[in-house]
């Protein structure tokens, strides 16, 4: 299989069957980062994902990460952090705060570039994109944020400055998503962080076809409407 260049001029995608094996998922060089662009990706089970100075990479890799919500792995000590947690949870209060942090702490450096940030920025003024705060008093030290396609949240990156941040966020953001009948949460690639927390690896294959029925399918309303998130 070859690498497919895409055109500025269209926004069609290929088949995800087609990405490459190795490196694992790359299907297609080029294209743009327009809102039509991405939200066309995101309906196929594709991802930008490129270092800065290079070309823009969509990927689709098999098996896929993904986290049924109500699995989501609550250990005894979290359960316990939580009870005595000193951070507030908040939904869709300071997206642009949450795609820097996460764009910034990262030793190992970022794909969160500036066009990136605007791109993901745009979706948010759109209502595609959403974050989830962590906040010790007045300071922001942890979040998440992704994209949603119906009962499904591609999510895209998280940070955390504090103890648990982020597994603050997973854990009540997915418990806001199940009160309002989101079904997967797409983690893209495994890593030791997200098993940690009851992501599983699937086969592409059967990503799509939850993709499929999951996108057509509506949240209660006020799910991304801003608010303050609580659990347990």
């Amino acid at each position: 299989m070859r690498l497919i260049q895409l055109s500025r001029d269209s926004i069609a995608f290929p088949s995800p069957e087609a990405a490459l094996r190795e490196p694992n998922g790359l299907l297609a060089l080029g294209g743009d980062l327009s809102p039509a662009r991405l939200l066309m990706a995101y309906q196929r089970g594709i991802f930008p994902w490129f270092s800065p100075g290079d070309p823009i990479l969509w990927w689709s890799p098999d098996p896929r990460a993904v986290l049924f919500p109500e699995q989501f792995h609550l250990s005894r000590s979290m359960k316990r952090f939580h009870k005595r947690s000193p951070y507030r949870v908040t939904l869709n209060h300071a997206f642009e705060k949450v795609i820097a942090g996460c764009a910034n702490d990262r030793n190992e450096g970022t794909w969160i570039t500036g066009d990136i940030t605007i791109a993901y920025t745009r979706l948010h003024e759109l209502g595609y994109a959403h974050s989830v705060e962590v906040w010790e008093g007045d300071e922001l030290v942890g979040g998440m944020y992704g994209v949603t396609q119906g009962a499904l949240f591609c999510g895209e990156s998280m940070f955390s400055r504090r103890e648990n941040a982020s597994k603050t966020a997973l854990l009540l953001f997915c418990q806001h998503f199940l009160r309002h009948g989101g079904k997967l949460i797409d983690c893209q690639v495994l890593n030791s962080h997200t098993a940690s927390l009851g992501a599983v690896e699937i086969p592409r294959r059967d990503y799509l076809q939850h993709l499929a029925n999951f996108r057509l399918e509506y949240l209660v309303s006020h799910c991304w409407v801003p608010q303050t998130l609580s659990g347990l």
